[in-house]
């Protein structure tokens, strides 16, 4: 399917802010057009937020587009049945249609992909391998039916910043969307633990620290994942705005521990509920820590 063509019927924006893209007990599928919601035009910012923003300015919130800043995000297939193992396949187009095929490398990938399903209840992180002509190939869990958003996090070699775009897909079958869960500090992930300490404050930078314990006791050697000791995704409840934010320091510079403690810098672009994502890796195997938090009016006093 052509990206282009995409772009003037394409709907809604997903990594956060959106509204459930299918009815409950509806069916999503191939057959019949689902509903789509016109685009938020909005100025993107790097990887996701990481530009610094002036006094009483919104960070700008991201993946709410398909295109932006001359590049798009085309998705070869939009449509699938349901499977634990699909493939996902796209390009990254630039103005000229042409895919690109030159990216710089960041957290040691040259294309970070999140795929979620529009009520936030399925979450992944995965690294797709591209070809010589510039298709990008990778395995997805699509066993549940339903509307899912694919946010692609990437810095061509040609830009001066890194760009989040987001498309959506859709999965046949019954489809019973579920609540978002209720905003909470802790995150099971058995047998770790991970508890949340902070405040997220809309337009201005919150210092978020995330605690891994296993049984109850610290986990002190937290592996390198993606030459971090964990990556934290925010999605905004409603539109899925696309917030990924980096932890403080980095393994291996004189003064970053490898846990219990993983500290983020992050900025969120207003006040409403957020469902946060954490990856961390221990004993060989990537983890995933989910969070919902409330976000409050820069100002509000607790």
């Amino acid at each position: 399917m052509n990206a282009i063509a995409k772009v003037g019927a394409f709907a809604g924006a997903v990594v956060a802010l959106g509204g459930l893209g299918s009815a409950v007990g509806a069916s999503v599928g191939p057959l019949g057009e689902p509903e789509r919601h016109p685009e938020h035009a909005t100025e993107n910012s790097s990887h996701g937020g990481h530009a610094g923003h002036g006094a009483g300015k919104a960070p700008a919130a991201t993946g709410l587009n398909v295109s932006e800043g001359g590049y798009t995000l085309d998705l070869v297939e939009d449509r699938y049945q349901r499977t634990p193992d699909a493939t996902l396949r796209f390009r990254i187009l630039g103005d000229d249609h042409e895919p690109v095929t030159r990216f710089a490398t960041a957290h040691g990938k040259k294309l970070h992909l999140i795929v979620v399903r529009r009520d936030l209840a399925t979450f992944q992180h995965v690294h797709p391998v591209m070809s010589a002509d510039g298709t990008w190939a990778v395995a997805a869990d699509l066993a549940e039916a339903g509307t899912y958003r694919v946010f692609a996090d990437f810095r061509p070699e040609a830009a001066d910043e890194g760009l989040t775009l987001g498309q959506d897909l859709f999965v046949g079958g019954p489809c019973e969307p579920q609540p978002l869960p209720a905003a909470a500090t802790t995150s099971t992930v058995s047998p770790y633990q991970v508890d949340l300490g902070g405040h997220l404050v809309a337009g201005k930078t919150s210092r978020l620290t995330l605690t891994v314990t296993r049984d109850g006791e610290p986990v002190t050697d937290l592996e390198p994942y993606l030459e971090a000791y964990g990556h934290l995704v925010a999605l905004r409840d409603g539109d899925l705005a696309y917030l990924h934010v980096h932890p403080d320091g980095a393994p291996g510079d004189g003064r970053t521990q490898p846990g219990p403690e993983i500290t983020f810098s992050a900025e969120v672009p207003s006040a409403g509920t957020y469902r946060l994502f954490l990856d961390f890796q221990h004993a060989g195997e990537v983890r995933t820590a989910a969070f919902t938090a409330t976000a409050e009016a820069h100002g509000t006093a607790h």
